[in-house]
């Protein structure tokens, strides 16, 4: 650090007494397009000087230490036409040039128009040009040309990037084939936290795709970027305020053909300039109402002497509602030239109201040669809510996030640019009395009969020989629960960044930055867990309502699931009432699985920005993070030696790591359309939430134990990055490139039978620990395009094409490292998809605009339950989604649209380890919107 310190002052120095003794000014300005809005990325140079910069997020830009004189500057901008402004610099002074660019472009002696929608494309993919760090740059007006109503679904359509889904939306982000784990969601620069209790993965479908002005995919972190970014980092930027009044907003509607249920769907833009064009003003808000479901079969597969067959299968019907809502706001005001104020902030809140009717299907034997099985257990399962305003008899998931920032862009004596922020954002979960009631018949002593049609294996039926055996009035009660769950994580963060030229003109310009970051986060989770049984005597159940869940539309089967508990009957149940019911806590369900945890993260970099020549620019330097944990959770002990039940006793843990990242990316501009580039980085990724906690789950005497492990390291790449990319002033890319990720500390659940516990001594049947150990590699290549078709005849001119492929090849150690398990050594890489493929054809005339798009994604291992058994993994099977969407513009600020999504019914699938194995399937059936869209 010492030695940190004396570099920086000895250059500062240096630079200052060279720098002081020219006479030089500065140059400030900002770039728009004609409709008034910003354009980020776009390149302003002096070339008699070697003079150059792009233009930030807002459109702005500063060229400090200019020699006095006239200069004449050139702003250039894919899709746009080439501009030269002439200015006269005077000693000491600050210049203002603003430029509005006309959209066009020179192709022979003619001038191609480029319409609204590709303006948009034109947008990120200067920005994507221009960034010192290979990035995908996606704008706001990219986005609406696919139907994509959350982030995750836009984000699925970036080069190297797969999606996990819920509900048939994109939840999880997977990037360069890496699990969300290993990678960061942002908000405005800065890391959004988790409103999941376990994980720090980010529900990026909490956050619809209207409240987003620009995405940003960063594949190679800088110095100067938060290291938490194995695969990548995904910075999400709120929109920012025009330079003249802007109102805008969408008002539709749509169907869904599972629930046969309408949607709902509004958004609203509000933003203009105040004081002289000093205050920037936006205001956005977006609505989304959707009646949804899905049809679902789950099952678990045992090796009976060579036979893998099901031991147990689930049909499961949900019914659901959910309700997204989101405000975004911010301000931007201009002190002086030099000087800007940013206030931004982003709100989220999303409700889940969810009712399911579950037959389990338990305990199957081998079939014999005619098909038959004996199952010993059923159990129907309703999953409801309280029955007041706020649950509505369904299971309320009710998720927030929010995001504030308050920061500052400066310049002082002409070349030091001091930037700063300091940022609050929460995430929560709250689930209040969702309520379960279950109905067991115990067949173990008389078997029922069910044939079982095995000749698809991916959807095996099993159909009662005999019906009256299955009949509800057969089975007895066997739980009866109601669940509190809360979990919430609240994240401080502030930062300073300091940059200043050491040389600023000619072929060897450099400049020096640093900086520092800290940031504390605050983690709890906080769940209750209460069992009921009626009071003996009293017949609370012999008028309970029952409907029959059988839909002869299941997609997932052909299935008679039977009579179930009413959602409105368990909703109703007054199970405080103690004359009715006795109420139990049940610790068990719920004591180790509190925590509460702070972590500290303190942060400092130093990086050097150098031209070598006139196409070598590269990037060094180096970012070191200090991290402390400290966690609270629970001990619980379900029965001693000693026959005591029900033990819960809190303990501690504390860990502190500093880790040491240099960084290099080099850029090389054949010319001002052609980039290669190259980058050599280290990043990490922290453990999850709850591997950290020091809980100790003891389940029976020696049955099972369960422990949590504060020591955890994070895991550590070194990553390369190759990437070639060529623009093309019609607006389009073509570029490739390969990338190998080296992990080291690789999380993995530890397990092992006949367990000897060192601190009880006490010897388990089963024992589980998330530890560090292994290591992986993944290599990979990525291709993409994107073109309109210009050079074809008048019609198909108009096409754009556009197409991303990804390809990786991963090794992981197998965790299994007590060799319990024999013929499984080396195993794929746990989330990372060997192919993905996203491909699009829009056609665009500025009236009619219609678009049709495919992603596909290959099936990987499932990061979350790996299951080692030889021919059992569990596997995340692959999908494939068609979407298809269109416009028209009845004038230039009214336009009809309609969007169509899932035209497939591609379901979410898992198998164990053949494709024929299900684990799961659900459907969710197709979906279609259509209404109205305004900008004034």
């Amino acid at each position: 650090m010492r030695k940190m310190k004396f570099i920086a002052s000895l250059l500062l120095l240096l630079a200052g007494t060279a720098l002081f003794a020219a006479e030089t000014g500065t140059i400030v300005g900002k770039i728009t397009g004609e409709d008034k809005l910003s354009l980020a990325g776009a390149n302003v140079f002096i070339r008699e000087m070697n003079i150059g910069t792009a233009t930030d997020q807002n459109g702005e830009f500063r060229l400090s230490l200019v020699p006095v004189g006239e200069h004449e500057i050139t702003v250039s901008y894919i899709g746009y036409k080439t501009k030269n402004i002439k200015t006269v610099v005077l000693k000491d002074q600050i210049h203002e040039v603003n430029s509005v660019m006309q959209a066009g472009v020179l192709v022979g002696s003619e001038v191609l128009v480029v319409g609204e929608r590709l303006q948009g494309q034109a947008k990120a993919l200067n920005q994507q040009k221009t960034n010192a760090n290979i990035t995908n740059v996606v704008s706001a007006d990219q986005i609406g040309r696919f139907p994509d109503s959350n982030v995750g679904d836009a984000l699925k359509r970036i080069p190297a990037i797969s999606v996990n889904y819920d509900q048939g939306e994109a939840r999880f982000v997977n990037i360069r084939g890496t699990e969300p784990r290993l990678n960061s969601v942002m908000i405005n620069g800065e890391r959004v936290p988790s409103a999941e209790a376990e994980i720090r993965s980010v529900q990026v479908d909490l956050i619809p795709a209207e409240a987003i002005q620009t995405i940003e995919v960063h594949k190679a972190v800088t110095p100067d970027m938060d290291a938490d970014a194995i695969g990548g980092s995904v910075n999400l930027i709120t929109r920012g305020a025009p330079n003249d009044l802007r109102i805008s907003g969408t008002l539709g509607s749509g169907y869904n053909f599972l629930s046969e249920k309408p949607m709902m769907v509004g958004s609203f833009v509000l933003a203009n300039r105040f004081l002289d064009n000093k205050l920037g003003v936006v205001a956005s808000a977006s609505y989304h109402d959707h009646k949804l479901g899905s049809d679902n079969t789950e099952g678990s597969w045992d090796d009976f002497d060579g036979v893998i067959s099901p031991e147990e299968w689930e049909v499961r019907e949900y019914q659901l509602r959910r309700l997204r809502k989101s405000f975004t706001t911010a301000l931007d005001y201009r002190l002086a030239p030099t000087h800007t104020l940013y206030l931004k902030g982003i709100y989220n809140h999303r409700n889940d109201w969810e009712n399911r009717y579950r037959l389990r299907i338990r305990d199957i034997s081998e079939p014999d040669e005619n098909g038959i099985v004996s199952v010993e257990t059923l159990v129907r399962q309703t999953k409801a809510g309280l029955d007041n305003d706020e649950n509505d008899n369904a299971r309320l998931e009710d998720q927030r996030t929010s995001s504030f920032q308050l920061s500052g862009d400066h310049l002082f004596a002409k070349k030091f640019k001091f930037n700063w922020s300091t940022s609050y954002a929460k995430a929560s979960e709250e689930r209040p009395n969702e309520r379960y009631i279950g109905w067991e018949l115990n067949a173990e002593d008389n078997p029922i009969l069910f044939r079982m049609d095995g000749s698809n294996l991916e959807n095996p039926y099993f159909t009662p020989v005999n019906a009256s055996d299955v009949a509800l009035s057969n089975f007895e009660l066997d739980e009866l629960t109601e669940e509190y769950q809360f979990t919430e994580e609240i994240d401080l963060a502030s930062r300073f960044d300091l940059s200043f030229p050491l040389t600023e003109t000619g072929l060897y310009s450099n400049s020096l930055k640093f900086g520092a970051k800290y940031r504390i986060k605050d983690k709890e989770r906080d769940n209750n867990f209460f069992e009921y049984s009626p009071v003996e005597g009293i017949e609370v159940f012999s008028d309970l309502a029952s409907d029959d869940q059988t839909n002869p539309d299941f997609l997932a089967g052909d299935y008679e699931i039977g009579r179930f508990t009413t959602k409105e009957a368990l909703g109703q149940l007054d199970l405080n009432n103690s004359a009715l019911f006795e109420k139990e806590d049940a610790p068990g369900e719920y004591a180790a699985d509190n925590y509460t945890a702070t972590e500290k993260v303190t942060a400092g970099y130093i990086q050097l920005n150098q031209r070598l020549g006139e196409k070598l620019s590269v990037i060094a330097g180096v970012r070191v993070e200090q991290t402390k944990v400290d966690y609270e959770g629970n001990e619980f002990i379900e029965e001693d030696a000693d026959g005591n039940e029900n033990i819960v006793s809190p303990t501690i843990g504390n860990d502190d790591y500093t880790n040491i990242l240099p960084g290099l990316h080099a850029t090389y501009k054949f010319d001002d359309l052609t980039n290669i580039r190259f980058a050599w980085t280290n990043t990490i990724a922290r453990p999850s939430y709850y591997d950290l906690v020091p809980f100790r789950n003891i389940g029976g005497i020696t049955e099972e134990l369960e422990i949590g492990n504060p020591a955890l390291e994070p895991t550590t790449s070194m990553n390369f990055d190759l990437m070639a990319e060529h623009y093309f002033e019609i607006v389009g890319i073509l570029s490739a490139g390969l990338f190998y990720k080296d992990l080291s500390d690789f999380i993995y659940v530890y397990a092992e039978d006949d367990y000897v516990d060192p601190v009880s001594g006490q010897t388990y049947d089963e024992f589980f620990q998330p530890r560090n150990g292994a290591s992986a590699s993944l290599l990979g290549f990525e291709f993409a395009v994107q073109r309109r078709l210009d050079f074809l005849t008048s019609v198909l001119n108009n096409v754009n094409f556009y197409s991303n492929y990804t390809f990786t090849s991963s090794s992981a150690d197998n965790p299994n490292l007590n060799d319990q398990v024999e013929g499984n050594e080396d195993i794929d890489l746990p989330g990372t998809a060997p192919h993905t493929l996203n491909t699009a054809l829009t056609y665009d005339d500025g009236q009619l605009v219609l678009g049709l798009s495919f992603n596909y994604t290959s099936a990987y291992i499932d990061p979350d339950e790996m299951d080692l058994t030889p021919g059992l993994e569990r596997y995340y099977d692959s999908v494939r989604y068609l979407d298809l969407n269109g416009s028209y513009a009845f004038t230039k600020q009214i336009r009809f649209y309609f969007e169509a999504n899932n035209l497939l019914n591609q379901p979410l699938r898992y198998y164990a380890g053949k494709s024929n194995r299900t684990y799961q399937a659900e459907y969710y059936n197709r979906r279609m919107s259509a209404g109205m869209k305004f900008d004034f």
